[in-house]
């Protein structure tokens, strides 16, 4: 399975070229985005769909590989974290501006790639992969993502209820404050009605806002002994670029797409149809197939080597990979030019008694 895992590894060139970057400064600093946003896409661009992928019923100890590509990537993510502040801090490398623009790049790497690590670690079910998760998230000062994205999230995706889904016709700039704002406030309500389920006070050591509390505190400490307050914003920095990251994928995947309400008042079960689905082939080998959205809500528990592809007749589409696509979020009228017209051919071809009326 080594060679099915390789193509995967595309996220671990962002080392070398956020280490040249920090070390040299200037144009060196360009390398890292371009790959991201530029050459990646210009792959997706000549690559055909990808739908290839291992059967969901691979044996755990086949995809060793693919699994270790994201165990890896927690040493890597903080080695590129505290490595920028003790160069910055130590060295007379870079100037103010590139500090700044380091971290910024910095922040696309623990966003982009960590975060979308641990994403597919904290749906795993044993407790080493979980704090692998969790390591990722606190290092970007999110962790109660951990808890909103399995409990919250996963349950009332493509309803109201839901901060991570997208309205139809908000912006990026609308969404983000809102759902920074109001994920945090449903984690908490979740861990509290999960403690209390259990006869357990907040106070208990199974909140698992402690542990977050301890690892958000150990970094924060660390940046700032590393470095002093310089060393503490060029942490901060980094964790507010991967959260807008985050949030701005999280705005794409759902983006417009409701389930139906019964009339009991309860949601229909959760469909490849409810999440935006992308079979662009380098930014699904960057981002460890995340963009197979659709087959990720409809059966979670799966690892990303085994996620499928639907064609449009199962799942809307996407034009093109994420990289591009958050660009298109970032100016919305161009963004709801795209949408919208693929979010009126959702409706007509999932709920055509809906558009009738």
């Amino acid at each position: 399975m080594f060679i099915n895992a390789l193509p995967f590894a595309l996220s671990f060139l962002f080392l070398p070229l956020a280490t040249l970057g920090a070390l040299y400064g200037g144009p060196w600093m360009a390398l890292a985005p371009l790959y991201a946003f530029v050459a990646i896409p210009a792959l997706d661009s000549v690559m055909t769909l990808n739908e290839a992928r291992l059967e969901s019923d691979t044996a755990e100890e086949r995809l060793f590989w693919h699994r270790l590509l994201t165990w890896l990537w927690v040493p890597i993510q903080l080695s590129m974290i505290f490595g920028l502040i003790w160069i910055a801090t130590t060295t007379e490398a870079l100037a103010a501006w590139e500090v700044v623009t380091m971290a910024i790049i910095v922040g696309i790497a623990s966003g982009g790639i960590g975060i979308t690590y641990a994403h597919e670690l904290m749906h795993q079910q044993n407790r080493f992969e979980k704090t692998l998760a969790e390591i990722l998230m606190c290092s970007t000062l999110y962790g109660h993502f951990c808890i909103e994205h399995i409990y919250g999230h996963h349950i009332s995706v493509a309803t109201p209820e839901d901060p991570a889904t997208a309205r139809r016709g908000e912006t990026i700039y609308r969404f983000v404050p809102r759902v920074v704002r109001e994920s945090f406030v449903s984690a908490w309500h979740i861990q509290r009605e999960q403690l209390a389920r259990r006869n357990l006070s907040l106070f208990s050591r199974r909140n698992a806002f402690w542990r977050y509390a301890g690892w958000t505190g150990g970094f924060v400490i660390f940046a700032a002994l590393l470095g002093g307050w310089q060393g503490l914003g060029i942490f901060v920095l980094q964790a507010i670029v991967a959260i807008l990251l985050l949030e701005l994928v999280n705005y794409i995947e759902h983006y417009g797409l409701l389930r139906r309400k019964r009339t009991n008042g309860r949601y229909e079960p959760t469909q490849p149809h409810h999440s935006w689905n992308s079979g662009h082939q380098a930014s699904n080998w960057l981002l460890i197939n995340l963009q197979r959205h659709s087959d990720h809500h409809y059966k979670p528990r799966k690892r990303f080597p085994t996620l499928q592809s639907y064609p449009e007749s199962e799942a809307p589409q996407l034009p093109h990979g994420y990289p591009w696509m958050v660009f298109l979020a970032l100016v919305p009228p161009l963004y709801f030019h795209v949408m919208e017209p693929r979010l009126e051919a959702w409706q007509a071809r999932f709920y055509p008694e809906e558009v009738a009326n």
